[in-house]
């Protein structure tokens, strides 16, 4: 991989830089100052958070472990790193940059934050960051007319960045398939979990996003994070939501199992993934994504009503709200160099934005789908006691089998969810071919 990386990364820099050239245009800048950031200080101590370096800073080069660093650019020059190797017995100290990407920078190696600030140019700046990581002499301002442009053609994977993206996919998937063992060996939360990480290669903080295993009835928490040390007896399900990183690029991946005698919860599994394909397939060129979402809704009615939950046409299910108790979260999200990634809701370069559909306060995109986008498809169906009980003061709650719901809450719930890149033809789902090769 690594010579193809070497191959691809000189245009990828070169759209980096043209991107950045036109926002500092845009904005009247002459530089654009990028901070790597820093550790954030715990409360009333002298211990740190765990460092996770700055996504405009990884844009430009695969860089993930140099706290205090700043990437300088400035149209029509080479443009400079100044690396922070600081002098120091506490901590292990970064190795000099080296790699595929270094010859495309100017690099200045400093032992200390105020030696960075040094080499930093003078005059009009564009300084992205957070506020965290400005030092003396330096304001953060991340200017708003460069963030949105910066932030809108970032969507748009470079063929550099895609490689990373499936490589990403590769070991997350790699881990899932260690999980679902664990999970039918008997294995508690945690320790799916730990299975999880050994077969990543990766700890905890290297993750792109904590992870979610859920066990029975914690598959209805939709951001589970507690790992139970001693697994329920009997486990009859699992859902697990855990990605990987790549090079600075995540991979999001969630896969809901039964256990081996759960039939009924199989079945429902089973119609899920298929709503949950057909949904991928509609990763189409010129398609919004806020109407893969509603069509979502309506699929989830279809397969509420065929399994016996409720007695109502897909079509009354949706418009009364029915689905959104069942399913209450968006269809997913734009993912790269974060994991919901900037600019779901652009409608330009420019900042204006494309309104959620009513009723959907939780879609993090309706971007209207162009090639090298990659998205998640992520539809749920969960057995939620807060929702399931406003629904039952409603009129509809007639057309419920809430005998047949009670039987399903022990399972939490279920959510499948795709890595998929919108293209000129097909879309790639990028998650299901590496769990075919893992």
């Amino acid at each position: 991989m690594h010579d193809r990386l070497a191959t691809l990364y000189p245009q990828h820099l070169a759209t980096v830089r043209e991107h950045a050239d036109k926002a500092l245009a845009l904005g009247g800048f002459d530089h654009l100052l990028i901070a790597a950031g820093m550790p954030g200080l715990k409360f009333l101590d002298d211990l740190h958070y765990p460092y996770a370096v700055s996504p405009h800073f990884k844009y430009w080069l695969p860089l993930t472990g140099a706290p205090g660093s700043w990437i300088v650019h400035t149209p029509g020059a080479k443009p400079k790193l100044i690396f922070l190797q600081p002098r120091d017995y506490w901590h292990v100290v970064p190795d000099a940059p080296s790699g595929y990407w270094v010859d495309s920078f100017d690099i200045v190696i400093v032992r200390t934050a105020e030696d960075a600030v040094a080499q930093l140019p003078q005059g009009r700046c564009a300084v992205i960051g957070e506020a965290t990581a400005g030092v003396a002499g330096i304001v953060i301002n991340n200017p708003q007319p460069v963030m949105d442009y910066l932030h809108y053609y970032r969507a748009y994977k470079t063929p550099y960045e895609l490689v990373l993206m499936r490589e990403a996919s590769r070991i997350g998937t790699r881990a899932h398939r260690a999980a679902e063992q664990a999970f039918r060996m008997g294995e508690s939360e945690l320790g799916i979990h730990q299975a999880y990480l050994a077969a990543a290669g990766q700890i905890d903080a290297e993750l792109p996003y904590a992870s979610i295993v859920a066990l029975n009835e914690h598959g209805a928490v939709l951001h589970y994070t507690e790992f139970t040390r001693t697994p329920p007896q009997p486990a009859r399900s699992l859902l697990i939501d855990a990605g990987a990183s790549a090079r600075g690029y995540a991979s999001d991946i969630t896969r809901t199992y039964a256990a081996a005698d759960a039939g009924e919860f199989q079945a429902l599994i089973d119609a899920m993934d298929a709503a949950q394909q057909s949904q991928v397939a509609m990763v189409r060129s010129g398609r919004p994504y806020a109407d893969l979402h509603l069509h979502a809704h309506h699929q989830l009615a279809g397969v509420l009503n065929e399994h016996g939950f409720i007695r109502m046409s897909a079509e009354a299910a949706v418009a009364s709200g029915v689905t959104r108790a069942f399913f209450p979260h968006g269809l997913g999200h734009s993912i790269g160099l974060q994991v919901h990634d900037v600019a779901g809701f652009a409608r330009n370069d420019r900042g204006d934005t494309i309104a959620r559909p009513d009723g959907h306060p939780f879609l993090r995109m309706t971007r209207t789908l162009e090639p090298n986008m990659v998205v998640t498809i992520e539809p749920g169906l969960y057995f939620i006691d807060m929702l399931l009980a406003e629904l039952r003061d409603k009129p509809v709650a007639r057309d419920i089998d809430w005998a047949r719901i009670e039987a399903f809450k022990p399972y939490g719930g279920i959510r499948i969810e795709d890595d998929v890149v919108c293209t000129d033809d097909a879309p790639e789902n990028m998650t299901r071919d590496a769990f075919a090769l893992n």
